[in-house]
């Protein structure tokens, strides 16, 4: 299974490491990543594939969200399925 991972916040060092190392401490292999950062906001997106996951897809929703909660961040993680059809008319 695929998934969209976004992250919204005040840049500073190390998001996108942070990001990265709880998918790999998950075995979560990250496929792509797209970045920006606008006027110190940071924005970005990864997709990744969640094939040898080793924990549910909302335990790792939930891991996402409350490291977004500690680290005055909005991390979203959805279904790639879901975020496809969500953007098709």
């Amino acid at each position: 299974m695929k998934a969209v991972i976004s992250v919204i916040g005040q840049d500073r060092v190390g998001i996108l490491a942070m990001c990265a190392n709880v998918c790999a401490g998950h075995q979560v292999n990250v496929l792509e990543v797209s970045q920006t950062i606008l006027d110190g906001v940071f924005s970005m997106t990864m997709s990744v594939d969640m094939d040898r996951m080793d924990i549910t897809f909302d335990e790792f929703a939930g891991e996402f969200e409350a490291l977004g909660i500690a680290n005055a961040l909005v991390i979203r993680v959805m279904n790639y399925e879901i975020f496809q059809a969500m953007h098709t008319i």
